[in-house]
């Protein structure tokens, strides 16, 4: 097929020696099946920001990182130089994550090379050697629906241990080689500990999970996994060995609002009299 204008340049530097056809467009990127290095692998070609469908990228790029404050300061004015170092950090972090995740052992893509926006990566495949069926493209029986949950709900405590949230975990982005699933577009992957929204979003990732299998298996539908993986990353006691019970109980303690008042205005109180003391002195 014709080579695409974006994977042109890689073609020239002899990293792809040939687009053989397009696999996906999606609503962050387009990915093609390529040569690359004696290899056939995948390039996933990201979209420009006004041609992407993703939105709320707010919530996910907070806690993120640039290299220097001109940067940062551009990008929260969102001039056009700020604009263009967004798209660099949002592109750049499924980049890092994928790379962070495959030395913590979880199953993604193995990255080989990000130029121009354009990632090269491993292209995952069935047993018969032809690219791997994403989740919801399966029909799946009641073991299948365990087995499967059971290992990703591992692979996002895998996940969370090397301190990353997918952030958007559904079936869709969930794809079943020989060796069973391999978690796929990380873009959106945030920081556990510097983003804000973590703990809601890994919990959304869990509850997808839970909703997608509890078609199958019914039973998964009163798990609460999200809730106990965030409660002990907290404690400090989460692991990947860690065995889960997929239950967990909320505190039942009530505030005593009252209690907290008083403590407000008694705090409140006693920096006015500071001031008019300290007034007092002058």
């Amino acid at each position: 097929m014709k080579t695409p204008k974006s994977i042109e340049p890689l073609v020239v530097d002899g990293l792809v020696s040939e687009v053989l056809r397009p696999l996906k467009s999606g609503k962050e990127a387009s990915v093609y099946v390529v040569v690359s290095e004696g290899e056939v692998r995948c390039a996933k070609v990201y979209k420009e920001a006004n041609k992407r469908g993703f939105h709320k990228q707010a919530l996910y790029q907070e806690g993120r990182k640039v290299r220097n404050s001109r940067q940062e300061r551009a990008m929260n004015k969102s001039t056009k130089f700020g604009r263009k170092q967004q798209e660099n950090v949002w592109q750049n972090a499924e980049v890092d994550a994928l790379y962070r995740l495959a030395a913590a052992g979880v199953r993604v893509p193995k990255p080989y090379n990000f130029v121009g926006g354009v990632l090269l990566m491993e292209l995952v495949t069935d047993s018969e050697g032809s690219a791997a069926p994403r989740l919801n493209d399966l029909e799946l029986t009641r073991e299948e629906a365990l087995e499967y949950h059971e290992l990703l709900i591992r692979e996002v405590v895998r996940m969370l241990c090397a301190g990353i949230v997918h952030g958007d975990l559904s079936e869709y982005n969930i794809l079943i080689d020989a060796q069973g699933p391999v978690i796929i577009d990380l873009p959106q992957a945030v920081d556990a500990a510097a983003n804000n929204n973590a703990a809601r979003m890994l919990e959304r990732d869990v509850d997808n999970l839970c909703a997608y299998f509890g078609q199958f298996a019914p039973e998964l539908l009163a798990t609460r996994y999200g809730k106990e993986i965030w409660k002990l990353y907290e404690s400090g006691l989460l692991h990947p060995d860690i065995e889960l019970t997929g239950r967990f109980k909320s505190s039942e303690k009530v505030a005593d609002v009252k209690s907290i008042m008083r403590e407000i205005n008694d705090a409140n109180e006693e920096a006015i009299r500071r001031k008019l003391e300290w007034q007092a002195q002058l």
